[in-house]
């Protein structure tokens, strides 16, 4: 989400991973601005989402309809990988994660996944980034070093969370339950 900068305070639909967070923690508050913003740990479901203005009772009830048919899950974070500027883990299965965005996307069509950007939804929790490929190559490796003990991370999954950046802070704003009907 770093890469993306809009011009209002933004917000997004996460799945938060407070279980990867002793992992991730030290790394993310060194290497991912979003971490130094008040993100945890996440993986994302939807971002740029709506600006902060327009989220009112009307779109936190289609959220929560949005994700009420899915049942809450689990997935492991199992292997560290890289996409240019990011090194992340990726989740397994992902299929489920990757199910939300695409139904999030599908009730928000005006919020495409980062904004359009990228052809494929890869869904992964974000270690560090970095427009430096040396330096997060020596990153990756410390990370890997750090991490690979304590692999695979169990995560699960029982809501979505919306998230508002106002005054430069990340902060929740409303849950999602999965499987509330």
């Amino acid at each position: 989400m770093a890469e993306l900068r809009e011009a209002q305070p933004p917000s997004a639909l996460v799945v938060l991973v407070p279980e990867a967070e002793a992992l991730v923690g030290r790394f993310r508050a060194a290497h991912d601005p979003t971490a130094a913003a008040g993100m945890p740990a996440h993986i994302t479901v939807l971002y740029p989402f709506l600006s902060p203005a327009q989220i009112d009772d009307a779109v936190l009830d289609e959220a929560r309809a949005c994700f009420r048919d899915f049942e809450p899950f689990s997935f492991e974070l199992a292997r560290i990988s890289r996409f240019p500027g990011v090194v992340y883990l990726a989740p397994e299965p992902a299929a489920a994660l990757k199910a939300l965005t695409l139904q999030a996307w599908d009730r928000f069509p005006e919020c495409p996944p980062y904004a359009g950007r990228y052809p494929d939804i890869v869904p992964h929790l974000s270690v560090a980034s970095a427009s430096d490929e040396r330096l997060l190559d020596g990153v990756a490796r410390a990370f890997g070093a750090a991490a690979e003990p304590h692999l695979p991370v169990r995560a699960d999954v029982s809501e979505v969370v919306l998230m508002v950046n106002a005054s430069e802070r990340w902060a929740v704003v409303a849950a999602c339950p999965l499987g509330a009907r």
